[in-house]
């Protein structure tokens, strides 16, 4: 079995309600209890880069996606991420490994908040984690049981779904 490196970036993939403020807020990520959850069977290795909304997303904090996907020492990559830019950092993980090195990098995210239980974030990471094992090197945005390679898709704000260009 190929091993997987998870990397966190946030996004309303892990939000939570902040009952207090009446606001959406960051803990902690979700993604162990998802695959604890999912019964997933895979092996990957976790680690949260950053816990933030991707409209906050600053050109630095993709440099530091970038860099840890070509640090990590997998091959097979996933990344958590907020819908709204999951498409630009997409643009700059396909333009930095244009020249190689070869790996396979999987963007996915959720448009409801896992903790509000009727997210698609589950179903979001399942379809993620098979892309990822089965795709040829590339970088790709993986949504709602469709995958995308990464200068072909939008987010349609008007439907709120990803689709082709």
């Amino acid at each position: 079995m190929v091993p997987i490196r998870i990397f966190v970036t946030g996004g309303t993939f892990d939000k939570e309600y902040n009952e207090l403020r009446g606001t959406l807020a960051f803990k902690d990520t979700h993604v162990p209890e998802m695959l604890r959850l999912g019964r997933s069977r895979v092996d990957v290795t976790i680690r949260t880069l950053m816990m933030i909304d991707s409209l906050d997303m600053t050109d630095t904090d993709r440099v530091l996606i970038v860099d840890q996907c070509r640090q990590a020492e997998e091959t097979r990559i996933l990344v958590t991420h907020g819908t709204d830019t999951i498409v630009d950092t997409a643009r700059a993980l396909g333009q930095a490994f244009a020249a190689g090195p070869a790996k396979t990098i999987v963007l996915t995210g959720a448009m409801v908040p896992y903790a509000f239980g009727s997210s698609d974030g589950l179903f979001n990471l399942g379809s993620a984690l098979s892309f990822v094992q089965t795709l040829p090197a590339g970088i790709y945005v993986a949504m709602n049981g469709r995958c995308f390679v990464w200068d072909k898709v939008r987010k349609n704000k008007d439907t709120g779904v990803f689709e082709a260009v």
